[in-house]
């Protein structure tokens, strides 16, 4: 679908006569990133799942400022609408997930309950951000010489080397979710990544505050950074309820796809 200066490739599972669940995928992932969690779920929900711009085959046809946190998202409710989805739940992982917290906080009225997984309100400070943003341009210039696929390749497997995702290279499925990856286009992850990035997007660390959309946040046990932000973020909203996920690292809904289901079913069941 066209909308303004994005074409979405999106899939709705469904025939919009159930709860209906959108799901937003993380950095380098795609739409099919949620399928083993959807597969599990299939029975209780509909479903709508989406590349976001800068990945798969979803296309930006207006200038950069487009692959922005607050151009997507109101990209992203105009796709509600056209679908007509008035409300839905949310879930989101990482930057998928960054995304759905400002979503959330902007746009309260269209969401339900909202999961996120791995996630960060973004960075407090002018320093910290100015430091990230330093850091991801660096990050940015090793993918866009990834001009090979055995370039990009190398540069995944760095990538999953971080410490945040514990063991996830032991995971049977490892090599499939990182075939999955490649076929992203490395340029337009760099866009990404500049423009939708923890250090270019708003800290959204003020207005958790006055959120009251209930909030399901989940970090796996072997992610202790991101244990720590979302402690910090559970103590700063109220609406916010923090579930720590054994036997995974930050990509929990890949490495115990069972948990993270579990977990999702249990908060989307109780009654709003």
């Amino acid at each position: 679908m066209i909308l303004e200066k994005y074409y979405f490739n999106y899939s709705l599972i469904g025939k919009l006569n159930k709860p209906l669940i959108l799901f937003l995928h993380g950095f380098m992932g795609n739409i099919n990133e949620f399928d083993e969690a959807i597969k599990l779920l299939y029975d209780d929900f509909d479903y709508l799942r989406l590349d976001l711009p800068g990945h798969g085959k979803t296309q930006v046809l207006g200038e950069d400022e487009y692959y922005t946190m607050a151009n997507t998202a109101h990209a992203l409710i105009k796709l509600l609408d056209e679908l007509k989805i008035p409300k839905c739940f949310l879930v989101g992982y990482s930057m998928g997930g960054r995304l759905a917290l400002y979503l959330t906080l902007h746009f309260p009225e269209r969401f339900l309950k909202v999961v996120l997984e791995s996630i960060s309100p973004g960075l407090a400070t002018e320093a910290e951000r100015l430091e990230r943003i330093k850091l991801d341009t660096q990050i940015g210039r090793k993918l866009t010489r990834s001009f090979e696929k055995s370039d990009f390749a190398v540069f995944l497997s760095n990538w999953y080397n971080q410490t945040i995702f514990g063991y996830i290279k032991n995971h049977p499925e490892y090599d499939r979710m990182l075939e999955s990856r490649l076929h992203n286009n490395p340029q337009e992850l760099d866009k990404s990544l500049r423009f939708m990035g923890t250090g270019c997007q708003p800290s959204l660390w003020e207005k958790l505050k006055e959120n009251k959309i209930p909030m399901l946040l989940l970090a796996g046990e072997y992610d202790e950074k991101f244990i720590s932000i979302n402690t910090e973020m559970a103590k700063t909203c109220e609406f916010a309820q923090l579930k720590i996920i054994s036997n995974a690292g930050h990509n929990i809904h890949f490495e115990n796809t069972l948990a993270f289901v579990e977990n999702i079913k249990g908060f989307l069941a109780v009654a709003s």
